[in-house]
């Protein structure tokens, strides 16, 4: 069962690192104030990582005594050969998605800002570009179902 403090620590930290964002969004930001909000970002990012790895370390380090060993992994050199199969039919797909979206993208803004009736159109190759990442993720779980 969490704690008060379990369970309101992380909103905290959240409200913490969001702060710096909100007179962003109302505009009153000039550009001497921007440079010190996003350094200040940085910093509680940075403060929040840390209080959460060293968290997690004493966590670990409860578990790590309690853990027993209970057997070695065991597998085949086909299961292994068909995860990294998986990966790789993840990871290339991926991979090729993003050049993709980083060419149709902005062709497609350029096409939408000389004519905005073009938004359907140009739409449509940026999703064909995410579809392939799409692709690749629905081949891999069809690897991994077949291990």
């Amino acid at each position: 069962m969490l704690t008060i403090f379990e369970a309101v620590a992380p909103l905290l930290v959240i409200a913490l690192i969001s702060l710096p964002v909100i007179p962003v969004l109302s505009g009153k930001v000039n550009a001497k104030n921007a440079k010190f909000r996003v350094l200040t970002q940085i910093s509680m990012f940075a403060a929040a990582f840390l209080g959460v790895l060293v968290f997690q370390i004493n966590g670990l380090a409860a578990h790590a005594v309690t853990e027993t060993v209970t057997g070695s992994i065991t597998g085949t050199n086909a299961q292994g050969m068909g995860f990294i199969a998986a990966a790789i039919s993840t990871s290339a797909s991926c991979i090729g998605a993003g050049f993709a979206v980083a060419a149709a993208a902005p062709a497609a803004i350029g096409a939408i800002s000389e004519n905005s009736d073009n938004f359907g159109k140009a739409m449509i190759f940026v999703a064909l570009a995410e579809g392939v990442a799409i692709y690749g993720l629905l081949i891999s779980i069809l690897i991994i179902n077949k291990l």
